[in-house]
């Protein structure tokens, strides 16, 4: 099957990712860029692409400065307390002084956000502001769209391979991918490069399966690109190993932040009994953490989980006890509560308030379920895998700092958003707040070395042909067998997707295991992927389509084993309720308090996993 025509596109900085972070760079390096080309590339289409692409209820992350409600030190105390001492307290602090400003920003484009009769925004929590928030997407879009111009804006594009430089792989030079919507490839050369793509979902078997496979908390089109682009390049990665566990209605994945917060909710198990009250006494076994105010989210995890191991499920969602109580018997103002508590969904998970219609469920009169879902593995939410970046000149350690902020160990390559390791809680103005801050950064790298990367050709046209294969293979053994499901030549990325998930499930401390896993079994679990990883070489695809799947796969598969080589390297249980290593049952600050970072080396086909130290930069 012959290669499809290349475009070549050069800029000076190309960003990866249409997302929250990545239309906050786009915003950002347009600003500062000067007469600087700056170029965007989203495999979907920017209004509605990323996690926040279906809409949002609430923005996570605002400090709210200006009403003395917070401080950046206090949102780095947040952030270390809820994971368990370790995150890098630089880049926290970095976002927590600039988010509020983006807030601001996204409310002057047109985000629609709650407000008392003073003025003042509504607070749902400590950090958390309710938004009507459903073209959260299409607001933020907008005005990137219009700083780079459309000409410069490539969507439905996917970028499967980064590009080094020819002379000197420590050197970004730009990207490839293909179009999936018509016959093209395109080369990107860029003097740098920013990483706004998303982190990863459906690496772990979900609890919906078969029919309900795209059923996930977290956005089924983030695929782990930020990571499977980076890793095979040498980028030095950290905290792999952590994930995200989150507790959510059954079925639908709604969230349960506003439940708790807002209506003031509660969850009991089939006894009635509130599992934070009866586990209180589990939380001593991890001080100093255990006894911090707010408890940190994988302690709550753990209670609820020792609650549903003891078979006193199903655990309920108190919604008719939190509703009833808000409205106080006035049926006015339970007709306001009812229309907030659909709202809840209708704004960003539409597929709960669906589970609720069919169920026959009246949340103000009946309780819902909620469980511990599938492992995600993120940076930007409650997780904090990703790279290893440099901090801002100002704050960061000599340790934590090489020149530009946001700038990964790649030179020119810079990431925001789930790219990030170790600075979580961003979610999706963090976010939008780290794109920004990654763009101006980048920009000044790109005026302090204007010299441009060189790309060989070779490498080029290697990659061409291994991203073009599994259209190729498809094409030269479809004829093997009567269903084009079943080949003995080639495997299709269903079927590897299966596959991944399986082994993730099964060795990594899925759902089907509790979440707990082991050294021996770990090592069982790589082995497995290391053979998947070989015959991803044999995947094939129908059309452009299912190429995209193919190379979806591929970056999945990445993110899956350095999730688990990280997590052999941990020899602890340092987030009970995310993970328990059943031969290192305990948390060991001692220890363990460090980071703990990879480098894959593609010459030799090998990992090198190694920490870093925790520096206390907020005092």
């Amino acid at each position: 099957m012959p290669l499809p025509a290349t475009e070549t596109v050069e800029c000076d900085i190309l960003i990866i990712g249409g997302g929250m972070s990545g239309c906050g760079a786009a915003f950002e390096a347009k600003y500062w860029s000067r007469d600087l080309k700056v170029v965007l590339v989203e495999k979907a289409v920017i209004e509605r692409s990323g996690a926040t692409g279906e809409g949002l209820s609430a923005i996570n992350c605002y400090m709210g400065q200006r009403y003395g409600w917070n401080t950046p030190e206090d949102f780095v105390h947040y952030v270390v307390n809820d994971m368990m001492g370790l995150a890098r307290e630089d880049l926290v602090y970095d976002v927590g002084r600039h988010v509020d400003s983006s807030v601001h920003l996204l409310e002057e484009w047109g985000l629609p956000v709650w407000k008392k009769d003073n003025g003042e925004y509504e607070r749902i929590g400590r950090w958390q502001i309710p938004i009507h928030g459903e073209s959260i997407k299409p607001i933020t879009a907008e005005p990137a769209r219009q700083a780079l111009g459309q000409e410069n804006i490539y969507e439905r594009v996917n970028i499967t391979h980064l590009l080094t430089d020819a002379d000197d792989v420590g050197r970004i030079a730009g990207a490839i991918g293909f179009a999936v919507r018509e016959n093209k490839f395109y080369v990107f050369k860029a003097k740098a490069v920013l990483i706004t793509c998303g982190g990863a979902a459906n690496v772990f078997r979900p609890r919906s399966v078969n029919e309900g496979l795209g059923r996930t908390w977290y956005s089924v089109f983030a695929t782990g690109a930020a990571y499977g682009l980076m890793i095979p390049i040498g980028t030095e990665m950290t905290q792999m190993e952590h994930r995200f566990v989150p507790t959510r209605f059954k079925d639908g994945y709604g969230p349960v932040g506003m439940w708790f917060q807002y209506f003031h909710a509660r969850v009991t198990n089939s006894l009635g009994e509130d599992y934070t009250v009866t586990r209180d006494d589990e939380l001593r076994k991890y001080e100093p953490y255990g006894s911090a105010i707010p408890t940190p989210t994988p302690l709550r995890n753990h209670q609820m989980f020792l609650d549903i191991k003891a078979g006193l499920g199903p655990m309920y969602m108190r919604t008719d006890e939190a509703m009833q109580k808000l409205a106080q018997g006035d049926p006015a103002k339970m007709d306001q509560v009812r229309d907030e508590a659909w709202e809840d969904f209708l704004d960003m998970t539409i597929a709960q308030a669906l589970t609720w219609a069919s169920q026959n469920i009246m949340p103000e009169d009946t309780p819902s379920e909620v469980v511990l879902a599938e492992p995600y593995i993120m940076g930007s939410h409650s997780g904090e895998a990703g790279a290893w970046v440099s901090g801002p000149e100002d704050l960061s350690p000599t340790e934590y700092f090489w020149g530009y902020n946001k700038m990964t160990t790649i030179q020119g390559l810079f990431a925001a958003g789930d790219g990030v390791g170790a600075a979580p809680h961003k979610f999706s103005s963090g976010s939008f707040t780290e794109g920004r801050l990654a763009a101006k950064a980048a920009v000044n790298y790109v005026l302090d070395h204007p010299q441009a990367s060189g790309v060989s050709d070779a490498q080029v046209r290697n990659l061409q042909e291994a991203i073009w294969a599994p259209l190729a293979t498809f094409d030269r053994h479809k004829g093997a067998s009567s269903s084009e499901e079943v080949n003995p030549n080639f495997v299709n990325p269903k079927q590897a997707l299966v596959r991944l998930q399986k082994i993730m499930d099964e060795y990594a401390g899925g759902t089907s295991t509790w979440y707990t896993t082991n050294g021996p079994t770990l090592e069982r679990g790589i082995a497995l992927i290391e053979m998947l990883r070989e015959d991803l070489k044999h995947l094939a695809a129908r059309n452009r389509h299912e190429l995209l799947r193919c190379w979806e796969v591929v970056h999945r598969t990445w993110v899956g084993e350095a999730h688990m080589r990280h997590l052999l390297h941990r020899k602890e249980t340092r987030w009970p309720g995310y993970y328990y290593r059943s031969d290192y049952p305990d948390l060991d600050d001692a220890n363990w308090r460090v980071f703990v970072n990879s480098k894959y080396d593609a010459a030799s086909d090998s990992w090198d996993i190694f920490t870093k130290p925790y520096i206390q930069v907020v005092k």
